[in-house]
């Protein structure tokens, strides 16, 4: 059996460093912002290339709060606009919606997957606060327009780099090009935890100050409470986790580039449409390798019957969802058209030929 991703092994890979960063924290007594929450804080932010790092709880606290603080700072308020992607995971739609901002929803283009900036300007309002660039997949979604756009109509540019960490636009990596970004650690992503984890990474001083009281209770000073906050620290355990498996991060990442390049340039199948490439390899991190068919199911089907796990991201679009019955009836054609199409493929650092031949073979077998 190929796994999708197979966790133990990526884990086992980084013994026994992390191993003895576990006990390291069991044996501190120190558990909750601490030393290693403070030494991974710096790293990260060295890492990404920006000033400030704030460690939370998940990568949708990272990006509720993002907004929250804006809206404490006075930037925003109830019913300002958010531009997003509506071909995305719901967590970047939840965000918005539970700071009572309103989601304005743009296509994204059947190439990449991520937004078309050629749309984003129709949808400027005079409510429009800004801009969330959501770099899906692991593909960095900004490109020179996009950051003009914001400039030139004085929005916020958010970052979700839940799944593309490590990865560049041009010689400056994701989560530093806007204004602020929120990563996730999710076990699954390419720097994950063990367990649920997230950061904010931003050059804004104030800002950061803001979403460390928010996400500490809303308090700078023990039992002073500035704002209503709420409970979102990245803790010891998993800070001293991450810490050890960052500094593989563009290792790993080079090997998920290799095995995507092996699909692309061994699956010949003409009923499979295999994703965009760039020259420029760094703007990819492949956090999935993610195909589309006409049959998806089918062809899902065929890879489980030759033994090969794959995952649909995501089966159901965010404004189909239940959660969001009020926009059950918005026609968005190209997101419908990718969310019943798309398969993603297996793909991780500890993939081995043996594996990813087996794949290749598999996918190309399909109605062929």
């Amino acid at each position: 059996m190929v796994k999708f991703l197979d966790l133990k092994e990526i884990n086992n890979s980084y013994e026994p460093e992390l191993s003895d960063s576990i006990k390291r924290v069991v044996e501190s007594g120190w558990y909750l912002l601490g030393k290693e929450n403070q030494l991974f804080e710096n790293e990260f932010s060295d890492f990404i290339g920006t000033k400030y790092c704030i460690g939370l709880a998940s990568g949708l606290d990272a990006l509720r709060l993002i907004l929250k603080a804006y809206i404490q700072i006075g930037l925003f308020k109830e019913g300002d606009e958010i531009i997003v992607p509506s071909h995305t995971f719901i967590a970047s739609i939840m965000a918005i919606t539970e700071n009572k901002l309103k989601p304005v929803f743009v296509e994204p283009t059947l190439t990449d997957y991520n937004i078309n900036f050629k749309l984003i300007e129709s949808k400027i309002t005079k409510k429009t606060k800004a801009i969330m660039a959501v770099h899906l997949y692991g593909k960095n979604s900004i490109n020179n327009e996009i950051i003009d756009l914001a400039k030139r109509f004085n929005l916020k540019l958010i970052e979700d780099n839940a799944q593309a960490t490590g990865c560049f636009f041009n010689d400056n990596r994701t989560g530093s090009l806007g204004d602020a970004a929120g990563h996730s650690f999710y076990p699954g992503k390419n720097l994950g935890a063990i367990g649920d984890a997230g950061a904010v990474t931003t050059n804004d001083k104030n800002l950061a100050e803001v979403i460390r009281s928010l996400g500490n209770y809303g308090s700078s000073k023990k039992y002073n409470f500035d704002y209503i906050g709420s409970n979102s620290r990245l803790d010891e355990l998993q800070a001293a986790i991450l810490r050890v498996k960052l500094k593989k991060l563009d290792k790993d990442n080079f090997k998920r580039q290799q095995i995507a390049s092996y699909y692309i340039n061994n699956i010949n199948n003409p009923n499979i449409t295999l994703p965009l490439t760039e020259n420029n390899l760094n703007e990819h991190v492949w956090h999935l390798f993610v195909v589309r068919c006409g049959k998806r199911d089918e062809l899902q089907n065929h890879l489980s019957e030759n033994e090969i796990q794959t995952i649909i991201h995501y089966p159901i679009p965010p404004h189909k969802q239940k959660a969001y019955l009020k926009w059950n009836n918005l026609c968005l054609p190209i997101t419908e058209k990718i969310h019943d199409e798309v398969l993603s493929l297996p793909i991780s650092p500890v993939m081995n030929l043996i594996e990813v031949k087996k794949v290749v073979r598999a996918v190309n077998s399909f109605y062929n």
